[in-house]
């Protein structure tokens, strides 16, 4: 549950840089490039730091095809890590999710599948009838369950995002935009299980009768290609949210409203492209000088912890991620009482010689100030000791 609770709260953090575009962890200039792309909306991120890298009409409301399935997903794998649903599951196949109409792999009512080969039909083929059989098994009913992907979409900030169902079919108020996609791409690229389903390019189901290919050609022609999700309708033109990893190094770019496969796939490389070829995660170098605890004058205790405050990894221009040194001064000591929180040194980041950031140093600990009663509780318990 602890790690349930922090990939939320990971995600949710993410999302918020990609709202207000105020990076956690960035320390440079993101300079937005001019590029030529055919579509109509797009935005690229990194999703090491959520930073925006390149937007282009971010926050249009518009149809976004089978990419809604991202959110599906999201749902149905948090509810699989918090242990109400499990892979080995057999879900029911309704009349409802038989009905479904684009892509699909023609279930029939009373088949038995399990969660497991329903979210790979989802992620590979992107069955619109298995993610309604999902949906209907996670929430209940595909209404019931349009309602917790709408109100997850609020938990991360997602705010020209309306759902009406869990596959992406056109339907009137089911709408989102560039930008909201890649919050809750991102969100779903937080938990690693997704990465064992979007990947796959060929598989099958019904013991080989039924074959599954991927529609995200990218993960034959684009090297570093992780996933995530296509998407077509006639409202929402061809679309796609591409991520990929190359070096440590991970982005992923969002395109709607094209007109074609190619056109598609053509805008996602030319974001990605300019973004490996720009910038680099780098991880955070080990600070020289950092001391474990700060002396307390007059305190109740002699030392008290230390936190740094510092980020796992930062978003670099390229080659720049091996130049990073981190120095940290501290107080010699702090006087009593203290509360946790205060602050007591900096560790202040340099690219070369340039210093570039500066992170607090913070007493991890709350330290009372020493008096009567506890001096006296301290020497008795010396004396006994000896």
């Amino acid at each position: 549950m602890q790690k349930r609770m922090f990939t939320r709260i990971a995600a949710a953090v993410l999302a918020l840089v990609i709202l207000t575009g105020q990076s956690f962890a960035a320390v440079i200039q993101i300079d937005m490039p001019t590029l030529e792309l055919p579509c109509k909306n797009a935005v690229l991120v990194s999703t090491d730091t959520g930073d925006v890298l390149y937007e282009k009409s971010a926050d249009d409301e518009v149809a976004i095809a089978s990419i809604t399935k991202v959110m599906t997903l999201l749902l149905t794998l948090e509810a699989v890590e918090d242990g109400k649903i499990s892979m080995t599951d057999i879900v029911p196949i309704s009349a409802h999710a038989y009905g479904m109409g684009g892509s699909q792999i023609w279930l029939e009512p009373g088949e038995q599948f399990t969660l497991d080969e329903l979210i790979k039909a989802i992620c590979v083929c992107s069955a619109n009838d298995a993610a309604v059989a999902v949906a209907e098994y996670v929430g209940g009913s595909e209404d019931v369950f349009a309602e917790m992907m709408n109100a997850r979409a609020k938990e991360l900030g997602m705010e020209h995002t309306h759902f009406m169902n869990a596959c992406g079919l056109d339907e009137d108020g089911h709408y989102s935009c560039a930008r909201d996609v890649a919050k809750m791409s991102v969100a779903l690229l937080a938990h690693p299980k997704i990465l064992e389903y979007s990947q796959i390019w060929m598989d099958s189901l019904r013991g080989g009768a039924t074959q599954l290919l991927n529609t995200n050609k990218l993960l034959k022609n684009y090297t570093g290609t992780t996933g995530l999700k296509t998407g077509t309708t006639g409202k929402a033109g061809v679309c796609i949210s591409a991520s990929a990893t190359r070096d440590g190094s991970s982005f992923l770019a969002v395109v709607l409203g094209s007109a074609s496969g190619d056109e598609r796939f053509e805008s996602a490389k030319t974001m990605l492209d300019y973004a490996f070829s720009t910038y680099e995660y780098a991880k955070f170098p080990t600070v020289e000088n950092a001391a474990a605890t700060v002396r307390v004058s007059h305190g109740a205790s002699q030392t008290t912890q230390l936190s740094y405050e510092v980020p796992e990894g930062l978003l670099m221009k390229k080659g720049d991620g091996e130049k990073l040194t981190a120095q940290c001064t501290t107080k010699d000591a702090v006087y009593a009482p203290t509360e946790a929180g205060t602050v007591v040194g900096t560790v202040t980041l340099y690219n070369g010689e340039t210093a570039i950031c500066e992170y607090p140093v913070t007493v991890a600990e709350a330290v009372g100030k020493m008096d009567f009663a506890i001096a006296l509780k301290l020497l008795l318990k010396g004396i006994i000791s000896l």
